[in-house]
C-alpha cells in the first residue's frame, strides 16, 4: 500500500556527521554489510522483526499503522510538511514496509546529500511525533483503501487478500497488514506509542547499509540507534537470529500444514473438514477474478524449495507467457490477460515483475492466480487450473521440460536484484530465513545440477489438489455456487474457430469432476468484507 525508493552516501567527516562510537551501539550481529564501493548513492533498509502477526487482539492494522507514523507523520524536529519540503531538493525520501513479519525503514540518497538527509531520517526512527492530526490523515487514507480501492479498484488485488484470509483464518496470519474498518477507527495515538515501545527496540532490530558508505555512517547508526529502548516484546521476535524464540505452531484451517502462531493469538481448536472450500465474493463484476491456494511448509533456503521453484516456473511463472498455465488458458483459448502460479507470498503482483524483498514469512503458501476472465467462462476456466494442477502433481514434469526451465532460471534470476537496494532486500531475507551465504547464488547454482527425480519429488511432497481454497470475485454468485456444487458442466464457445485439438480437451476440461460440497460454499457481498 505504501511503496517508495530513495537513496544515501559516504564521506560523513565532510558534513560533521563522523564521530567516535558511544559505549554502547548495535553489535555486529545485528548488522548486514553490502558495500560496493563505486556506487554514489547510499542505500538502508532498517529491519525491526515484527509485523501484522503482532497486531494485539482487537487491533488489526496497528503495526502497519506505527510504521507509516514513523515515515509518513511528523518528527519532535518537524512537521510532515517540513519534512517533505526538506525532502524534494534531496531527490530523496524514505518509507516503510509491513509485511506479516517484517517491518522495514527503507531509504537511499547520493552521498552528496547525506548531511541534510540523515537527522531526517534518524529523527523518523527515534524521534516521531505521533500528532493527532497526522494520525487522523493515516486513518483517512487506509479506511480509503480498505472501503474503496481494495474492494472496488482490483477485483484482482480483492481476490487475493480475501484468499489470505481464509487460508489463514484464525491465526495471526488471518488479516490483511492493513487491519479491518473497525479496528482502524477504534486505534489511538495511546495504542500507537505503546506498541512503537515495545517493539521498536534495539534488540528488536538489524541494520542493512549498501552501497558506496563509509565506516563513520555505520558508526553513527550504530551509536545512534542505540539510543532505542532496550528490550524485546514480550511474544518474541520472528527473525532467525537464534537469540529468539522460535514461533510455535498450530493447524491451519482446511489446511494439512501449520500456520505460524505467536503472542496470544491461537488457531481454531479444529478446522473444517478436507475439501474444497469456495468464498464467492458477491460484486457486479464485469469479469470474474480467480484465485486458489494452500499453505506449504518449504521455505526459501531449504533443499526441496529450489526444485519445487522449477515445477512452478514451469507450472506457471509470474508474466511468462511461456509458462504452461498460460499457455492453456491465455495463449490457447485467449481467456484473459495471464495465469501465474507462486510457492511465496507475491503482493502487488500486478505492478511488478520479480518478487519483493522483505515479505518474510514462517508459513508460505502455493497460490494459482487466474486473472480476470469472461463471467461466462469462469467455470471452465477454474476447471482447466484445476486440471493442470492434478496433472502436475499426478505426472510431474518431463525431462525436457526440466531442463529447459533450469536453463531458464538460471539466467532469470540474475533480474531479481538488479539494483544494490534490492541485493540489500534479499540480503536481509537471508538473515530472515537464517540462508546461509546468498539465496540467489544458491539459487542459480542449484539450477546447474537439480533433478528432475528431485523436482517431481518436491512436487509430490509440497503441492496437492485436495485440500485448498477457491475465491471467485464475480456477480450472480448463486448461479455460480448452483453450478460448482452439482458439477454441472461448463462448455465453452470462442468468436473465432480453435484447432481441434483444443476442442476436444475442452470436452474434458467441461466435465473435470471439482467434487465441491454445499457446505463448503460461501458467499460473501463486497460491502461485508474487512469490516471487523
Amino acid at each position: 500500500m505504501r511503496i517508495a525508493m530513495a537513496a544515501i552516501p559516504c564521506f560523513l567527516g565532510l558534513f560533521g556527521l563522523a564521530g567516535s562510537a558511544t559505549a554502547e551501539e548495535i553489535p555486529d550481529q545485528q548488522i548486514v554489510r553490502l558495500p560496493v564501493n563505486n556506487d554514489p548513492t547510499i542505500s538502508l533498509r532498517v529491519w525491526f522483526k515484527v509485523g501484522s502477526q503482532d497486531d494485539p487482539p482487537g487491533k488489526p492494522g496497528l503495526a502497519a499503522l506505527t510504521a507509516a507514523m514513523l515515515t509518513e507523520a511528523s518528527t519532535r524536529q518537524n512537521s510532515y510538511e517540513q519534512i517533505l519540503q526538506k525532502l524534494f531538493p534531496l531527490a530523496a525520501t524514505y518509507s516503510a514496509s509491513t509485511s506479516v513479519e517484517m517491518t522495514v525503514i527503507f531509504g537511499r540518497v547520493h552521498k552528496d546529500n547525506l548531511a541534510a538527509y540523515y537527522p531526517l531520517l534518524r529523527d523518523a526512527l527515534l524521534a516521531p511525533a505521533f500528532k493527532q492530526e497526522d494520525l487522523d490523515r493515516l486513518k483517512k487514507e487506509t479506511l480509503n483503501y480498505l472501503q474503496n480501492i481494495l474492494r472496488y479498484a482490483s477485483d484482482e488485488e480483492l481476490g487475493k487478500a480475501v484468499l489470505l484470509n481464509e487460508i489463514f483464518a484464525g491465526t495471526p496470519y488471518g488479516h490483511l497488514t492493513s487491519g479491518t474498518i473497525e479496528s482502524v477507527q477504534a486505534i489511538t495515538l495511546d495504542d500507537l506509542q505503546q506498541f512503537y515501545r515495545e517493539h521498536y527496540t534495539r534488540e528488536n532490530l538489524v541494520i542493512g547499509i549498501a552501497g558506496g558508505y563509509d565506516d563513520s555512517l555505520l558508526r553513527r547508526l550504530r551509536s545512534d540507534l542505540a539510543g532505542l529502548p532496550a528490550g524485546k516484546p514480550a511474544t518474541g521476535s520472528r527473525g532467525s537470529e537464534g537469540d529468539s524464540p522460535r514461533p510455535t505452531f498450530g493447524r491451519c484451517p482446511a489446511a494439512t500444514t501449520p500456520v505460524v502462531v505467536t503472542g496470544s493469538m491461537a488457531p481454531r481448536k479444529s478446522g473444517p473438514s478436507p475439501g474444497l472450500k469456495v468464498t464467492i465474493v458477491e460484486k457486479e463484476a464485469s469479469a470474474t477474478a480467480i484465485s486458489v491456494g494452500f499453505p506449504i511448509d518449504v521455505l526459501r533456503g531449504a533443499n526441496d524449495w529450489y526444485p519445487l521453484a522449477v515445477a512452478n516456473s514451469w507450472f506457471g511463472q509470474h508474466r511468462n507467457s511461456s509458462s504452461h498455465l498460460y499457455q492453456v488458458i491465455r495463449e490457447q483459448r485467449g481467456l484473459n490477460y495471464g495465469d501465474y502460479s507462486y510457492i511465496e507470498h507475491f503482493p502487488h503482483a500486478g505492478m511488478a515483475l520479480v518478487p519483493p524483498t522483505n515479505e518474510g514469512r514462517r508459513r508460505q503458501i502455493f497460490e494459482i492466480w487466474i486473472r480476470p476472465v469472461p463471467n461466462e467462462a469462469r467455470h471452465f476456466a477454474l476447471r482447466a487450473a484445476l486440471r493442470e494442477l492434478h496433472h502436475l502433481v499426478d505426472q510431474g514434469m518431463t525431462d525436457a521440460q526440466c531442463m529447459l526451465t533450469r536453463d531458464f532460471l538460471s539466467k532469470f534470476v540474475l533480474h531479481y536484484a538488479p539494483t544494490t537496494m534490492m541485493r540489500l532486500g534479499y540480503a536481509l531475507d537471508d538473515r530472515f530465513y537464517d540462508i546461509p551465504g546468498s539465496h540467489l547464488e544458491i539459487f542459480r547454482n542449484r539450477m546447474h545440477t537439480v533433478t528432475r527425480e528431485e523436482i517431481n519429488a518436491a512436487v509430490k511432497k509440497h503441492l496437492q489438489y485436495e485440500n485448498m481454497h477457491i475465491v471467485l470475485v464475480t456477480k450472480d454468485a448463486e448461479s455460480l455456487k448452483r453450478a460448482l456444487v452439482e458439477d454441472l458442466p461448463s462448455p465453452i464457445t470462442y468468436p473465432t474457430p480453435k484447432p481441434e485439438a483444443v476442442l476436444e480437451k475442452d470436452q474434458q476440461i467441461s466435465r473435470f469432476p471439482l467434487k465441491i460440497k454445499v457446505e463448503d460454499v460461501k458467499i460473501i457481498s463486497v460491502t461485508e468484507l474487512f469490516v471487523k
